[in-house]
C-alpha cells in the first residue's frame, strides 16, 4: 500500500488530497484553501504565485495532522492543475510578476500584430495556420492562449521580460518551487501550440517559435505526466511539512486528468465537466481539430492518447452568480437572514442544495426563459471575448425560480452544443460521465440527460476527479498499475440518469433558439463591450 499526495490546483483554490493506493485508489481525506483571482478592467486575469504556495503549504500540513500520516509515508506527489496560465520566472524560480490566468484576454493587439496579416481564417494568417496544423494538429486562434500572454508581457512590460529565464504553466511553477527543476509536461507544452506532436518530432517546433517570436531558451524541458520531474528539496520540504527527496511527478492539466479520474480511460469515452468552467472531452487514439468550432485534440496523459476538448469559460460560475445576485435576496433563501444550512426547519446542507431543490417544481423549459452562460466571453464553439450572459424572453409572470432553472438549462444547452460539434469529427460515447461540482446536483444531472438525450452517469468523489487522475498518474509512475486503462477500470459509477422523452420537445425548441442568440447579438455585444464585432 502506497500513499500519494495530489494537489488539485484550481482557479479559486487548491484541494490537497491524500490517497492510499493498492488494488484500488482510495481518497483518504482532503483539505481546501482558496486564493485570489483578479479580473482587471483591461481584460486581464491574474493570480499570486505566493498565495498558491501558501495554500499548498497550509493544506499539506493540515492534511497530515488530520490523517496521522507522516512525511515518510508519502511515496510521491502529483498534480492536476488549471492550464494555459503563464508564469515568467527568474533563474531561481521566482515569479517575476503575478501569473496570468487562462482567463486573461488582454492580448488582442499582440494577436493581431503577429498573425492577422493578409488572408486569415479565425483571425490567423493562412500560412501560419496551415503550418501550425501540420506540426501540432492545432493552432492558436484565441487571444487567451498562453503565447499571447507571453507576447503581451514582452510588449508592455519589457523590464519584466528582460529578466525572464523560463516560461512555465501553473503546476510547472509549483514543480520548480518544489524541486528546482524547470520542466513542462507534454499536455502543458501542447497547450502553448508550440509543441510538435508528430511522431518522432515531439519537441518544441523551431519554425513556430520563429513565427510567433518566442525565445527557445525561455522554454523548459518536456517530460511525460508519469515521469519523475525531480525530488523535493530540503527548503521546499520544510515549508510543506514533507520529507526531502520525495518524488514529484509531472502530473497533468485539468483538461487531461479530469477524464482520467472520471474513469474515461478507453478510446471513445466521453466525459462532461462542470466546475467554475465547463467542457466536453472525448478520448481518442489520434488527433483531430476543428478550427471553426475551436476544438482541438489535446495531448493526453499517455503516449498515443488525445483528448478532443471543447471548453466553455463559465459553467458553475454562472450558478454562483445567480446565487449571489438572485437567490440570496430574492427567493427568501435567507429567512430572517438565517442561512438555510443553519436552519433547524430545513434539511439543506448548503444554499446550492436549496436552489437545486426549489427549481424541481419548475417545468422543463423554464416557461420559455433562456439564459446564455457567457459571463466571461466564450471560447467554443465560437471565440468572442465580448460575448456576455443574458436572460431572454422574460415576461411579466416570470419568476425567480424560472430564471434559476434557466441558468442550469443554459449551461446544459451550451454543453450539448459542444457535444454536437465534437460529433462532426469523432464518435462520442452514448453514456456520458458527468463530473465536477455541477454533478453533485441530481436536478442538474436530470437536465443534462434530458437536454442531450443521453444517459448520464456520475462517480463517487466527483469534485475530486482531477486529484484522483493525478493520483492515478503517480500510481502508474510508481509501477503500481501498468497503465491508466488498468487504473481507470477501478472507477465505477454511483448513479445513472436516463433522459425523459416527455421533455425532449421543449428542450429541442429552446435549444434551437439558444443557438441563434449569439449570432443575433454578436454585433450588439461588440458595441456594448468595447470590442470589434466577430467576423
Amino acid at each position: 500500500m502506497a500513499h500519494v499526495i495530489a494537489y488539485d490546483v484550481g482557479t479559486t483554490g487548491v484541494k490537497t488530497c491524500l490517497f492510499s493506493i493498492g488494488k484500488e485508489i482510495r481518497l483518504v481525506a482532503g483539505e481546501y484553501e482558496g486564493y485570489d483571482l483578479w479580473v482587471l478592467p483591461n481584460g486581464g486575469a491574474e493570480q499570486d504565485a505566493d498565495q498558491w504556495w501558501s495554500a499548498l503549504s497550509a493544506t499539506t500540513k493540515r492534511l497530515l495532522a488530520r490523517t496521522g500520516a507522516t512525511p515518510g509515508d508519502i511515496a510521491g506527489i502529483s498534480f492536476c492543475s488549471q492550464m494555459q496560465g503563464m508564469v515568467l520566472v527568474d533563474r531561481e524560480g521566482n515569479a517575476l510578476r503575478r501569473p496570468m490566468s487562462y482567463m486573461d484576454q488582454r492580448a488582442a493587439k499582440e494577436f493581431r500584430d503577429t498573425v492577422s496579416h493578409g488572408l486569415t481564417v479565425s483571425g490567423v494568417a493562412i500560412p501560419v495556420l496551415l503550418y501550425s496544423l501540420l506540426a501540432t494538429r492545432a493552432a492558436s486562434t484565441s487571444v487567451k492562449d498562453p503565447v499571447w500572454k507571453y507576447k503581451w508581457v514582452e510588449a508592455n512590460e519589457p523590464e519584466v521580460f528582460a529578466k525572464a529565464y523560463k516560461w512555465l504553466d501553473v503546476k510547472e511553477y509549483l514543480i520548480a518551487r518544489m524541486t528546482g527543476e524547470f520542466v513542462m509536461t507534454r499536455d502543458s507544452a501542447f497547450s502553448t501550440f508550440l509543441f510538435d506532436t508528430r511522431k518522432g518530432k515531439e519537441s518544441w517546433n523551431k519554425t513556430l517559435l520563429r513565427m510567433y517570436g518566442v525565445k527557445e531558451e525561455h522554454l523548459p524541458r518536456i517530460i511525460r505526466s508519469t515521469d519523475v520531474a525531480g525530488k523535493l528539496t530540503e527548503k521546499a520540504a520544510a515549508e510543506l511539512g514533507l520529507a526531502a527527496g520525495t518524488a514529484v511527478y509531472g502530473g497533468g492539466g485539468d483538461a487531461t486528468l479530469t477524464g482520467v479520474g472520471a474513469g474515461c480511460t478507453n478510446v471513445g469515452d466521453t466525459h462532461i465537466y462542470s466546475g467554475t468552467s465547463g467542457w466536453v472531452g472525448t478520448l481518442m487514439d489520434r488527433q483531430a481539430v476543428d478550427i471553426g468550432a475551436m476544438i482541438a485534440g489535446v495531448v493526453g496523459a499517455e503516449d498515443g492518447r488525445y483528448n478532443y476538448f471543447a471548453e466553455m469559460e463559465t459553467a458553475g460560475k454562472c450558478f454562483e452568480w445567480v446565487k449571489r445576485h438572485l437567490v440570496e435576496d430574492e427567493i427568501d433563501a435567507y429567512l430572517k437572514k438565517i442561512n438555510v444550512a443553519d436552519s433547524t426547519e430545513t434539511a439543506y446542507e448548503n444554499l446550492y442544495d436549496y436552489m437545486s431543490d426549489v427549481i424541481r417544481a419548475v417545468p422543463a423549459g423554464s416557461g420559455g426563459v433562456i439564459f446564455t452562460p457567457w459571463l466571461h466571453g466564450n471560447r467554443c464553439p465560437f471565440e468572442d471575448p465580448n460575448a456576455a450572459g443574458m436572460f431572454f424572453n422574460l415576461k411579466i409572470n416570470t419568476g425567480e425560480r424560472q430564471m434559476i432553472r434557466a441558468v442550469l438549462e443554459g449551461i446544459c444547452f451550451h454543453l450539448r452544443w459542444m457535444l454536437e460539434c465534437q460529433e462532426k469529427k469523432v464518435k462520442t460515447s452514448h453514456v456520458l460521465r458527468f463530473v465536477g461540482g455541477g454533478a453533485l446536483s441530481p436536478e442538474t444531472c436530470r437536465i443534462l440527460a434530458d437536454v442531450t438525450g443521453r444517459p448520464v452517469e456520475t462517480v463517487p468523489d466527483t469534485k475530486d476527479v482531477g486529484a484522483i487522475g493525478a493520483a492515478m498518474v503517480a500510481a502508474v509512475g510508481l509501477g503500481i498499475f501498468p497503465n491508466l486503462s488498468a487504473a481507470g477500470a477501478a472507477i465505477r459509477p454511483d448513479a445513472r440518469y436516463e433522459p425523459d422523452p416527455a421533455n425532449r420537445a421543449v428542450y429541442d425548441r429552446n435549444y434551437d433558439v439558444f443557438r441563434k442568440l449569439y449570432g443575433s447579438n454578436k454585433k450588439n455585444f461588440a458595441i456594448l463591450n468595447g470590442g470589434e464585432a466577430a467576423e
